[in-house]
């Protein structure tokens, strides 16, 4: 079966105005220019290499081993094992970030009634998964009600806006809403996007990765390496490529030295010293600009000292984002609190918080008086710049009067559990990663109070409210709006700790071509060949 042509491109409503390219936050928003801050998003130093090869490995340095491949349990990002889930299920909707718009992908064309509270989906024919089962339109509400009934990533975003999913025929489903959601089409670019097939949830909850994606897992050696064979069958074609091999590093710096050394053929980075040798050295690769991505959560659960708002503002008021950025990165990558600089097309009036450390002082004295020992416990990772991160904190927190012991995660892996699993920290370093496509989801999976990725931060009715005026907007304007009226509350709040947006950049060598870009900087790599 031939790749089919995109037939719809979901409209204006959510497409999102090219960045500059090179552009940086500038000084009203308390952030130092840096060559190679900002980035446009999409692909960056690709050409048209002429006629794909055949055959062959492509051999890929993930950023870290993901726990599960099943799309209802792990956060379809790259940063979690999104790139392997992705060319395993494809999605139904695609985020192209060279034109900022949601166009169908697996699906056919999906198409909203007037008041966005409608939204019908079509499939093209002759669709299967790898088990030879087909892809129709049952397949796809069976597997978008698996998802919504599990504790699945979107699965509270879901169940909180989608009242009936019916199946019109073989090929249509119509998804009935129970509010307008201009913005529906993105959900369908990640997790429920990714359609599983029946045979992969075995009756005894074991789960085996069935999709209809390019390719099917062959082997999965737990911290070495995941490798996927080419699917003859693939709705849109048989893959060049042969094999695809995930290999676990857990360093980015490893990564890019295997890129420079041909022991790898693509790269994930997001440190911003290490993006900017990739640009000096000018690898060709896939961008997308992440707001919030060097962040620390703060549990805010009964008990632990972040419950207090006066000490989750005194945190941010205690904290420099410049003096993170120069002690991790040696002052590579932007720092700023605020949500979206303006390089953002969400970018409004209102800056995040700015340092204070003789009111963040003020602050802890007062809850200190209050009987509070003044204990506090950060975690981090091991690396060289989470290290560094690790004592500018500490340093930071002790200057207005905290006392601050501090524990290094082994492990990517480990720092995943403690946070997510166990629930086990007072502060602790993390990536919220609000994607400049669509941030909408994800900052309703950890800002909502019904959102799934909150993991003890603060939430509030107030909060709650302005994500479902976000959610709404149907307009540039209004969605910039609801978005400044968000950063206000965040200021607020202070659910968590904003020092930088990261640029994340998908690196390949220049032998590599075909790579097409996907939403939270996933790739798809149906049509990747090396020659």
């Amino acid at each position: 079966m031939a790749r089919h042509p995109l037939t719809h491109r979901v409209g204006a409503a959510l497409a999102v105005a090219v960045l500059a390219a090179g552009c940086a936050a500038t000084d009203d928003e308390g952030a130092k220019p840096r060559e190679g801050a900002a980035l446009s998003e999409g692909m960056r130093g690709v050409s048209d290499a002429g006629d794909p090869v055949s055959g062959g490995t492509l051999t890929y340095g993930a950023y870290a081993e993901p726990a599960s491949l099943d799309p209802a349990v792990t956060i379809a990002a790259v940063t979690t094992g999104g790139a392997e889930m992705i060319n395993i299920y494809d999605t139904l909707v695609n985020f192209d970030a060279d034109a900022q718009e949601f166009e169908p992908r697996l699906a056919e064309a999906i198409e909203p009634d007037k008041d966005h509270d409608t939204w019908t989906l079509t499939l093209p024919e002759g669709v299967t998964f790898s088990d030879g089962t087909a892809l129709d339109a049952a397949a796809v509400k069976w597997s978008q009600e698996r998802y919504a009934s599990m504790p699945a990533p979107e699965a509270a975003l879901w169940n909180g806006n989608v009242s009936d999913v019916v199946v019109k025929d073989e090929r249509t489903v119509v998804y009935e809403l129970n509010k307008p959601w201009p913005g529906f089409p993105s959900i369908l670019s990640t997790g429920p996007g990714m359609v599983v097939a029946k045979s992969a949830a075995a009756k005894d909850g074991a789960f085996t990765p069935v999709g209809a994606g390019a390719f099917e897992l062959e082997r999965w050696a737990q911290g070495e390496e995941l490798v996927l064979a080419a699917r003859e069958d693939y709705w849109g074609g048989a893959p060049h490529l042969e094999k695809v091999r995930f290999v676990y590093l857990n360093d980015q710096r490893a990564g890019l030295e295997s890129l420079r050394s041909d022991g790898v053929d693509a790269v994930f980075v997001r440190d911003p010293d290490i993006v900017d040798e990739v640009l000096d050295e000018e690898w060709p690769g896939y961008v997308n600009m992440v707001a919030a991505s060097n962040t620390a959560v703060i549990n805010a659960s009964e008990g632990r000292p972040g419950a207090d708002v006066r000490l989750r503002e005194a945190m941010a008021l205690a904290i420099d984002p410049e003096l993170i950025a120069e002690r991790a990165y040696g002052g590579s990558g932007l720092a700023s609190s605020t949500l979206f600089g303006d390089y953002s097309a969400w970018h409004g009036e209102t800056s995040g918080l700015e340092p204070d450390q003789e009111r963040a002082r003020e602050l802890v004295e007062e809850v200190k008086a209050d009987g509070w020992d003044g204990k506090i416990e950060y975690i981090d990772a091991a690396d060289p710049a989470s290290r560094a991160t690790m004592q500018a904190v500490k340093a930071s927190l002790e200057a207005v009067g905290f006392e601050v012991a501090t524990r290094p995660m082994r492990t990517i892996a480990e720092q995943i559990s403690t946070i997510v699993v166990e629930r086990d920290f007072d502060v602790a370093a993390w990536g919220l990663n609000y994607r400049e496509a669509d941030p909408f989801s994800k900052m309703f999976a950890t800002m909502h109070s019904d959102g799934t990725q909150v993991y003890g931060m603060y939430t509030s009715d107030e909060m709650d409210a302005l994500l479902e005026e976000l959610q709404a907007a149907a307009t540039p304007e209004e969605r910039v709006a609801a978005m400044d009226r968000i950063q206000e509350q965040v200021n607020t709040d202070v659910p968590y700790l904003n020092w930088a947006p990261f640029s994340e950049y998908t690196a390949w060598d220049e032998d590599v071509h075909g790579i097409v870009g996907a939403a939270a900087s996933m790739v798809h790599l149906a049509d990747a060949w090396i020659g």
